[in-house]
């Protein structure tokens, strides 16, 4: 039996548990707490149309550490989670982030340098949730690893690609997982940002030559730039497969920063363009698109914290 856990059950984490789950010998169970833990147990999960009822782990019960500890939270709820998974790690654990942003695994690996934690990221992902209900079209694919991969690989990297394997998870072993990263985290900083703001689904920057297209591949030219000033090898070529993905997304569906500010809810802009201006001013670089993404996506949340009232 393996064992794998799960904190945060937001599309993304609950398409890849309705995915682990599906293979024999693998059990999924959620780590959650309070009115959270209440509904999952009340009303679980339904993935395009299939209803699961994953086993609800509590945070603060003793129990034998997990096989796989899946992190799949909103960066600004990764202290939470690094609180609530404490006792389903232990020396033979295997981590996997799959959040947004370059810093959540070093994060991870400071709070609980006993497990083998391996950096992750998701591509080609277009889930969606609305309250239970999770849809997607493209379950993507997962890269992972350690900083650089060449075969033979760590036991703990075999053991993860068996399990995907078996669960008919695509993924990939990159030789230059900080590469990678990087492509994400240009990926994210232009089409998350642009969707957001916009509150539009992948439509809007699947037309060609769309001003929002435009707009989404500048912010994504700043972070080539600001890559390319630490080392790391981002081209227009990583552009352009970017490009490719991108245009075989579902139409319909949404990003999840767009999901966020439909929802009124706080965005990850600050891992995005807040990042971007940070090592902009660091580097001397410019990033004055990211900048205006950032400035706005930041004033929306407070336009959206504020109860307005017209004139009267």
């Amino acid at each position: 039996m393996v064992r794998v856990s799960i904190v945060g059950l937001g599309a993304m984490g609950a398409t890849y548990a309705s995915l682990l789950s599906r293979a024999p010998g693998v059990e999924v169970g959620v780590i959650a707490s309070g009115e959270r833990a209440e509904r999952l147990k009340r009303d679980g999960v339904v993935v395009n149309g299939c209803h699961f009822d994953f086993s609800v782990i509590d945070p603060g019960q003793a129990g034998e550490p997990a096989d796989l500890v899946v992190v799949g939270v909103k960066y600004h709820g990764l202290a939470e989670a690094l609180d609530l998974m404490g006792s389903q790690i232990g020396e033979n654990t295997t981590v996997i982030s799959l959040l947004n942003g370059l810093t959540s695994e070093d994060e991870i690996a400071a709070r609980y340098p006993q497990a083998n934690v391996l950096y992750g990221i998701t591509f080609g992902v277009d889930a969606t949730r609305f309250g239970s209900q999770v849809k997607y079209a493209s379950p993507g694919r997962i890269a992972f690893g350690l900083a650089n991969n060449e075969p033979p690989y760590t036991p703990a990297i075999q053991g993860l690609a068996a399990l995907f394997d078996q669960c008919g998870i695509t993924y990939e072993i990159p030789a230059d997982m900080i590469q990678r990263m990087w492509w994400k985290f240009m990926v994210n900083t232009g089409v998350n940002q642009v969707t957001a703001i916009l509150r539009a689904p992948y439509a809007i920057v699947q037309q060609p030559d769309s001003p929002a297209r435009e707009l989404m591949i500048a912010a994504q030219r700043e972070v080539i730039a600001v890559g390319q000033a630490q080392g790391i090898n981002l081209t227009e070529e990583d552009l352009d497969r970017w490009l490719a993905i991108l245009d075989g997304l579902g139409a319909g569906q949404y990003t999840s920063m767009a999901q966020d500010t439909l929802a009124n809810r706080a965005t990850e802009t600050d891992i995005f363009g807040g990042a971007m201006r940070r090592m902009g001013a660091e580097l001397g670089i410019p990033v004055p698109v990211n900048t205006v993404l950032h400035q706005l996506l930041k004033a929306g949340e407070i336009a959206a914290d504020s109860p307005w009232q017209p004139a009267t």
